[in-house]
Parts: structure tokens; sequence; C-alpha cells
């Protein structure tokens, strides 16, 4: 079990951590919690190669780390590449991702490609980038998950991205939906998988700043102001400093849909929901009345 596992039997990932109980705690959980998302979600087929997307954000390195760490005991059976894409953002440290994964012995490929250039070009002044810079990024990496292949494109995205994405959708797009956990591609060939789904933000950044993995900041969506994603992150964060632990319950609230509460015709039969027995004659109006609320 991974609780009595010998804390000094680490992946090189993690050399140089802590030696403090807060931080082994902190480890255990992260482990734990992206062991759990992969098995609720089947994520693994024993063989498979998965293609790691390592940004050099906070999130990122912590994905690599733990997804390494469960490939080391034996709880993780397939291949794993990391893959860095440059996408050429002015001042962009391109040297330090492959010295970071060339020194810990992590297998990977470094891809350059110019979207930078497309999007600044693209994009009406004052319009968000995120949108164009995501499906450029995209599909580069479904082509070099092809080129290496890999069935898989891992993506760091954790439990407080799933839910801005969620309030996102609710408030701007008209839709109950957020990023899944495991994703087919339109072309079936390859999945998309998230295994920090159950890993909150508070834990990847504690992580990375304990370990001092060197962060490379995104100068492209991470430059622009008043992002719809910041809004709703605050509004998170209120609601988190007022009910803490508020984040954790409506994370549940996703995993616990009810269809038949909600008003969606596709997705329950509402038309055919009469009281067994009798029949309605299609020539009698009907009857009104002021329903009892549900409890």
């Amino acid at each position: 079990m991974l609780d009595d596992a010998d804390d000094t039997e680490i992946h090189p990932l993690f050399a140089g951590a802590p030696s403090g109980t807060e931080f082994r705690k902190l480890r255990k959980r992260l482990v734990r919690d992206t062991r759990a998302a992969v098995e609720d979600y089947g994520m693994i087929r024993p063989g498979d190669r998965w293609l790691v997307c390592l940004s050099g954000g906070k999130d990122s390195y912590a994905l690599l780390a733990v997804l390494h760490e469960l490939q080391w005991r034996g709880l993780l059976p397939v291949d794993l590449l990391a893959c860095n894409l440059d996408q050429g953002q002015p001042n962009f440290p391109a040297t330090v991702l492959p010295e970071f994964l060339k020194a810990r012995g992590v297998p990977h490929r470094i891809e350059y490609q110019d979207t930078y250039s497309i999007v600044k070009e693209k994009v009406p002044a004052g319009r968000t980038y995120c949108a164009l810079c995501s499906r450029l990024r995209r599909g580069n990496l479904y082509r070099i998950a092809r080129e290496e292949g890999c069935s898989a494109v891992v993506l760091g995205h954790h439990r407080d991205d799933m839910l801005e994405t969620f309030f996102m959708n609710l408030f701007h797009g008209g839709r109950l939906a957020t990023m899944p956990p495991k994703l087919l591609n339109e072309d079936g060939d390859l999945t998309v998988l998230r295994p920090l789904a159950y890993v909150s933000e508070a834990d990847c950044e504690k992580f990375s700043k304990a370990m001092g993995y060197p962060i490379i900041p995104c100068d492209l969506c991470g430059s622009q102001e008043g992002l719809q994603r910041v809004q709703v992150k605050r509004m998170l964060d209120e609601w988190e400093a007022r009910s803490p632990g508020r984040r954790q319950v409506m994370f549940r609230a996703l995993m616990n849909v009810r269809p038949s509460h909600l008003l969606d015709p596709a997705l329950f039969d509402f038309a055919s929901l009469f009281p067994a027995g009798g029949s309605v004659d299609p020539q009698q109006p009907p009857i009104l009345r002021k329903a009892e609320p549900e409890h």
C-alpha cells in the first residue's frame, strides 16, 4: 500500500524533497488522489504510452512527478514520455525544461512551433488569446502523440480548473459542462486524460514550491487582465474564504448528477412521466395545480 511505502524510496523527481512531516503528507495525498482518479475513470490500459504535457507551470510539474512515482511503484503500467511544446513566446527560457528532464533521467521530447506569432496576428486587440492558443497547442500535441506512438495525451488540469470551467460554461456558455477526466478525441484515436482531477490547485502549488521546480510563467494569456477565468477564480476564492471546503462540496456535485432534477429532455424522458394506471383523455384540457416542493 502507498501509506506503508518507505519514504526513503522515492522517484528521482522527488530528489531533494523536504523531509518534514507536512511535505510527506502532501506527497502522499497527491499520489493517492491521482491514483484514485486514474482508477475511478479507467484511464489505464496496460502497455499504452502516454504523452505527458509539460508546460513548465506548477501543475504540470506536479503531474509529471506523481505519474512517475506511480509508475515507479508498479501502479501505473504504461510508458511515459514528457513533452514540452515551445510556442515561440518571447523570452521563453528554452533550456530550462530540457536540462531539468535530462538531469532526472526523464524521457522527453521538446518541440518548437511558433504558434505565438499566429495568435498575436489573428486575435484582434482586446480579445482573449486562450481559445486560439489552446486549439493550436492541442493540434500540435495530437500530432506529436501520433508520431511517438502514444495513445493518450495527458494534461495537468486539476480540480479547481474543472470547477472554473463549469462556472464559465454556466455563466457564459449556457450549458452544464466542464473538463472531463477522460475524453476521446474527435478522430477516435487518442484519449485526453486529466489524472489530477481530484487534486486541488493549492496542493499543486505547495508541492512545486517546496520542490523548488523552475516555474515558467505564461507570457501570452497570463499577460491579459480581466479574463473570464480570472473573474470566476476570484469568485470561487471569495466563496472558499467565507466557507472553507466549499470547492470540494461543489466538485462532489459534479460527480452526483440527477438528470430527473434538471431540465434537459434529451437526458430524461419527461414526456412519458405519468402515474401508473389510468389514462389521459387527449380532448380534456389538463388541470393545473400548484406543485408541492420536493425535499
